[in-house]
């Protein structure tokens, strides 16, 4: 143990936790072997952080009639290095005695007791964990910050602290007495932007804020000197296995997402599942028990006292049918004139109405939106909808793209609107897929020569040194068409540049540069293709080892909680605020932007795949049908946490805009024949 002036620190397992020497609150976790990684955010480092509203253990709680907060940063008279004790009054009619153990981990009790002579009833109830889930720049973050993975399930709950480089101990919490019921995110709002994911508060209910979230907030009743008891465990751990194991699952799912009609068996539980819905159909088996529904959706599942969240999805061919008949019925700006009356935009599935841009440039009729002409086109090319039928509405788009998203040397606008910004390098490859995919429809040279355009342009406009989302997959498909079309030197061309580009990011390590985002789970996966692709062509080692390298900081955006929403499913938190017309900050889950690490999972060389990969990305393809509506109607962003900044959340945004890409992708990896329809 050593001592400062302002801190002590006490030894547990594998590292240390970094104490106030004035007040015992927590201020730092230390992973021994990498003293550099922050599990915990600091005032020092992050400024929007508070450490004494936002330390760790410090909360709120809400009865019928009162609220009150309670800091542990505020002087305790109990502390010392060997424990903590100490005795809060967050209300006059509460107590609350927070205890912490030391041993190989560490124990925390929180023990709320009614001190009145009169019931009292909680109805809000959540304790600060400030985890350090931040995008400083790509460097910084894999060497000190970590992805927060947070299933709140009842009495099977927890949080893990993974380092952002996938590689080293993880710090992980399991709730061994009591529930968390839901979490919740603060400090998120347009001051703070994309790049932080918060402060999070893990809730025993938040009733008060938001009844129905998370499949329904306890309301908890105390009577005079009745106590509730929270009490969870912190240890390291060497990998996710070893984390998953220790917090004693009461059930194992073979899968959380499936499609309709099939089944998903819940094993080794004692407690038969249980739901409030009357679609999800539960059978005894010889081994445990089935959950299965014929209707597309999300459904609560209980066992006992925990809770999780299962999905079922209408199979793929259909989804995609009923999603573009949506489209084509809902998100056309017929309004218009001329060429834009082709275009496609956002639309509100609560009214019906689309959304204008409104100098807002992610509802332009361009960029993102491209998604929709690209599914549409997919598939109508594999036979899904009517071709003739939807063929002349895509050749309207594309004379629309020609005129409205293109200039006359090709480079991009993000939409007709859009008279001020400069060229966004994200929609080239876009652009390019959609002629790409009329020239393999039709065999017209000119979309051919439209697609080559685009992307020579794009090369001149500095794509090789931006990891543009597809980039990779289009230039491979663009060389394939040229090649097929004996035009070897744009082919060549094309080639030289993808390696020069895989070269160049492999010659840079670490050093990512920032897009639009700092640092996210979408700049990695397209870096983590383009190696993919560069190796295809060229079969050179440095590719292959770089991907090997890269590989685990995909892979720790993701978590394992056991919900159809968040199971493997890389965090992303800004997409409400950009997309959606609620514009609220907050974790997205899922993600469309998720299927990404599906593509590279299932894209790799078959030498580097393994049976646990090929069923991450399943479950991350299956997962994102959550954001579709068996009418074929979307969101483009369900905000998870119960509430964000003290506003109710986990609900979908009303508006269609982005979420297509998706299913845009899926179909390329069932004609690159990957995988097989299900």
């Amino acid at each position: 143990m050593t001592l400062t002036s302002d801190t002590v620190s006490r030894e547990f397992g594998s590292g240390c936790i970094i104490l106030s020497a004035k007040s015992g609150a927590v201020t730092q976790f230390v992973d021994s072997s990498n003293p550099c990684r922050k599990f915990l955010l600091e005032s020092g480092r992050q400024q929007w952080h508070s450490s004494a509203e936002h330390s760790w253990g410090s909360g709120h709680i809400i009865t019928e009639n009162s609220a009150g907060r309670w800091n542990v940063h505020s002087p305790l008279p109990g502390h010392s290095t060997e424990g903590l004790y100490s005795e809060f009054r967050p209300l006059p009619q509460l107590s609350l005695q927070i205890t912490r153990s030391f041993g190989s981990s560490i124990v925390e009790r929180f023990r709320f007791t009614n001190t009145s002579n009169a019931p009292l009833s909680i109805r809000g109830l959540g304790i600060q964990v400030p985890m350090a889930d931040v995008y400083d720049d790509a460097e910084t973050s894999l060497a000190e910050n970590v992805n927060a993975h947070i299933f709140t399930g009842g009495s099977w709950s927890w949080a893990i602290a993974q380092p952002m480089s996938g590689r080293g101990n993880l710090l992980g919490l399991i709730v061994r007495e009591g529930e968390l019921w839901s979490y919740s995110l603060e400090s998120r709002n347009q001051s703070n932007s994309s790049n932080i994911r918060g402060h999070f508060v893990l809730n025993v209910t938040d009733l008060a804020h938001n009844p129905a979230s998370f499949g329904g907030q306890p309301e908890i009743k105390l009577l005079p000197n009745e106590s509730y008891q929270l009490t969870w465990e912190i240890a390291w751990f060497d990998n996710i296995s070893q984390f998953i194991a220790a917090t004693k699952p009461p059930a194992e799912f073979s899968s959380f997402s499936a499609r309709t009609e099939s089944s998903i068996l819940v094993l080794n539980s004692t407690i038969p599942p249980q739901t409030k819905s009357p679609h999800l159909q539960i059978e005894r088996t010889s081994d445990g028990f089935a959950l299965s529904s014929t209707k597309h959706g999300t459904y609560s599942v209980d066992i006992g006292n925990a809770r999780t969240e299962v999905n079922f999805h209408l199979p793929l061919q259909e989804l995609v049918r009923r999603r573009c008949h949506y489209i084509l019925q809902y998100q056309r700006s017929l309004d218009r004139e001329g060429l834009l009356s082709y275009a496609f935009v956002p639309v509100n599935t609560t009214t019906f109405l689309t959304q204008t841009t409104n100098g807002w440039s992610d509802w332009t009729d361009g960029s993102e939106r491209i998604a929709m002409p690209v599914l549409l086109q997919l598939a109508a090319m594999r036979g899904w909808i009517d071709g003739p039928s939807i063929d002349p509405v895509l050749e309207s788009w594309s004379s629309f793209a020609r005129s409205h998203l293109l200039n006359e040397n090709f480079m991009p606008r993000r939409g007709s609107q859009d008279n001020w910004s400069g060229p966004r390098l994200y929609d080239m490859p876009w652009l390019a897929q959609f002629f790409n995919d009329r020239y393999r429809w039709h065999g017209r040279s000119k979309d051919l020569d439209v697609a080559f355009k685009i992307l020579e342009r794009a090369f001149c406009l500095g794509v090789g040194g931006f990891l543009a989302i597809h980039l990779s997959e289009t230039v491979l498909a663009v060389i394939k068409s040229l090649e097929l079309a004996g035009q070897e030197d744009r082919s060549c061309q094309l080639s030289t540049q993808l390696v020069d580009c895989a070269m160049h990011f492999a010659n840079m390590g670490d050093r990512i540069p920032r897009h639009e985002v700092n640092y996210e789970q979408s700049i990695v996966a397209p870096l983590l293709n383009l190696f993919i692709d560069a190796y295809t062509l060229t079969k050179r080692e440095i590719f292959l080892s770089r991907l090997k390298q890269s590989l685990p900081w995909l892979l720790s955006f993701g978590g394992p909680q056991p919900h159809a929403r968040l199971h493997g499913v890389s965090i992303r938190h800004w997409d409400g605020f950009w997309f959606g017309c609620n514009r609220q900050w907050g974790d997205v889950f899922p993600h469309y932007w998720s299927t990404l690490t599906s593509t590279v999972l299932l894209r790799m060389p078959r030498k580097l795949r393994t049976a646990e990969t090929d069923r991450i990305a399943e479950a991350i393809l299956r997962s994102n049908t959550a954001n579709y509506q068996s009418d074929g109607s979307a969101t483009c962003a369900f905000v998870m946490p119960s509430t964000v900044d003290g506003r109710a959340a986990h609900v979908e945004d009303p508006l269609a805009n982005d979420q297509d890409w998706h299913l845009v992708m899926w179909l390329r990896l069932l004609d690159e024949n990957i995988i097989q329809l299900d």
